[in-house]
């Protein structure tokens, strides 16, 4: 008999770069592993900037007041950021500002649920990454659900309303209950977790092992 899809939780925030690189990455690997390895994959979500006001923030000071790092060495991590994109399809741009991203949470809750969480996880973390658009806008939210497939008005009327909004904060702290507390973090049948912006090898070692019939 058939071993049922692998349940991927890819715990992330749209805000992270290392989740944008993580996402490419992953999917490099299951590329790899087609006819392989089947997966059912959903996004859940975390907040690394939960206090974040609606207008945001400029980038490189709120770094440094973060990690306690000078500007250089904010740079010199965004460089790295960069090439490790780079050498996983994701290409950075500059990005300037800090942004709240609760709303592309419930507007990715959503998605998932229509089935077309993938596409607008791409579209967002490619917005706010490469683009440097705020995720958080409801006409930004809007246009990127639409060209993931989703109905417009009822994207609008989600992003102008806080529905599903009680769904991401009870997802929020089941996760923080789970100990998640960096990101991206990827859970595998609910038991195997996967830390960090691993590169596809690891990926792919890892479900191999996981989807191994025992």
């Amino acid at each position: 008999m058939d071993r049922p899809p692998l349940d991927i939780a890819f715990v992330s925030d749209v805000a992270c770069p290392w989740c944008a690189i993580g996402l490419a990455s992953f999917e490099r690997a299951l590329a790899r592993l087609e006819g392989e390895v089947s997966v059912k994959l959903h996004f859940e979500p975390f907040e690394l900037n939960p206090d974040m006001g609606p207008e945001g923030v400029e980038t490189i000071p709120y770094l440094m007041r973060k990690y306690g790092r000078t500007a250089e060495q904010v740079r010199e991590t965004q460089a790295r950021i960069r090439e490790r994109g780079a050498a996983v399809g994701f290409a950075f741009g500059e990005r300037r500002h800090v942004w709240n991203t609760f709303d592309a949470h419930r507007m990715l809750h959503w998605a998932g649920i229509e089935g077309r969480g993938l596409a607008l996880k791409r579209a967002l973390l490619r917005a706010y990454h490469a683009e440097g658009r705020n995720p958080g806008a409801a006409d930004v939210l809007v246009e990127l659900a639409a060209a993931a497939g989703l109905d417009s008005a009822r994207a609008k009327a989600i992003a102008e309303s806080d529905e599903f909004a009680a769904e991401v904060r009870e997802r929020e702290r089941h996760w923080r209950e789970q100990g998640v507390s960096a990101v991206p973090t990827v859970v595998v049948d609910g038991r195997y977790v996967i830390e960090g912006a691993q590169p596809p090898e690891a990926f792919e070692q890892a479900l191999r092992q996981v989807a191994r019939p025992r």
